[in-house]
């Protein structure tokens, strides 16, 4: 663990663009972990992200107003990057060795009880999002012996583990579209973090960003599936673009840092993490209405829980 507050968050961002694999280490070492997708519901849930306070990072969730705060995980190691399930009961989480160990991919039920190993490979397992349909958790991972990131499927109960990208890059950020079909996720394996989609068993991989900018923590799926919101660029933004890669515009833009992105359960928010205060905000999905929910701690790229019937 670090030993202080500040050292999990680095003086300058310049460090966490991923055109090496050093780079991708550096990225994993020193920032905040991210969230992954959100999954459509009738109504919002609570928030959840990694949390940094007195030099220990855990898990908390709070309501999309930053009241009701909870703690799901105090043990002394490094927590971080929950995910909701689409039934919003369950979380998947990094759990391990912040600096240079070993981290595995673990589940909760949404109130810290029930805890889970799912992975135990030997080396850093990241950003884990559960599949639709519960059964299986997409995760990045440079696994023992291994020299770069790729992305694996594994079930939940540990078996079964698939890798689905072989390329010599980074291939992190995965996330699964509500309908189980594709896969979004960031790759440097062109020189520069962009953001490509490929079908759930890794065939078909397309590539949807081709400037400069770098792509990082996280891109997400709309719950409708119709669109993907993304960081990109240092100090960074959050741009929207549909599915295919059409009509990239930016949402939240400026001379502030922000990157991460969680849609709202009915479509309608996103919420990002800002590097500037270290403090997860909320914007409507038209850029407008912008506000930090709850400035405690050094906060990380949140998940959202969907609550109620959930949408077809």
């Amino acid at each position: 663990m670090p030993p202080t507050l500040a050292s999990l968050w680095p003086e300058s961002r310049r460090g966490r663009r991923i055109p090496t694999i050093l780079a991708s280490l550096a990225l994993l070492l020193s920032m905040p972990i991210a969230a992954s997708a959100t999954y459509p519901g009738s109504l919002d849930g609570r928030l959840a992200t990694g949390i940094n306070v007195d030099g220990n990072t855990d898990i908390y969730t709070f309501l999309p107003n930053g009241q009701a705060l909870q703690r799901l995980t105090t043990d002394p190691l490094f927590d971080a990057c929950p995910a909701w399930s689409a039934d919003g009961k369950r979380i998947a989480w990094c759990h391990g060795v912040q600096r240079g160990g070993v981290i595995d991919v673990w589940t909760m039920k949404h109130d810290g009880t029930d805890k889970h190993q799912v992975t135990d490979l030997g080396g850093r397992s990241l950003f884990p999002d559960f599949a639709p349909d519960g059964s299986r958790i997409v995760f990045s991972s440079q696994v023992a012996g291994a020299t770069n990131f790729d992305l694996y499927v594994i079930g939940v109960d540990g078996s079964g583990l698939v890798r689905l990208t072989t390329d010599p890059g980074f291939d992190g950020n995965p996330a699964w579209s509500p309908d189980g079909s594709r896969i979004v996720f960031t790759s440097d394996r062109t020189g520069n973090g962009q953001v490509y989609v490929m079908d759930a068993d890794g065939s078909d991989v397309t590539q949807l960003t081709f400037d400069d900018a770098g792509k990082d923590q996280v891109p997400d799926w709309s719950p409708d599936g119709s669109k993907i919101a993304f960081a990109a660029g240092d100090p960074g933004d959050v741009l929207v673009m549909n599915a295919n890669g059409s009509n990239q515009h930016t949402l939240v833009g400026g001379p502030t840092d922000d990157f991460g992105s969680a849609w709202s359960p009915d479509g309608e928010q996103i919420a990002f993490a800002r590097f500037d205060d270290r403090t997860v905000y909320v914007v409507n999905a038209d850029g407008t209405g912008e506000h930090a929910v709850r400035p405690f701690g050094l906060q990380a790229v949140p998940g959202w829980q969907p609550r109620g019937n959930r949408l077809p």
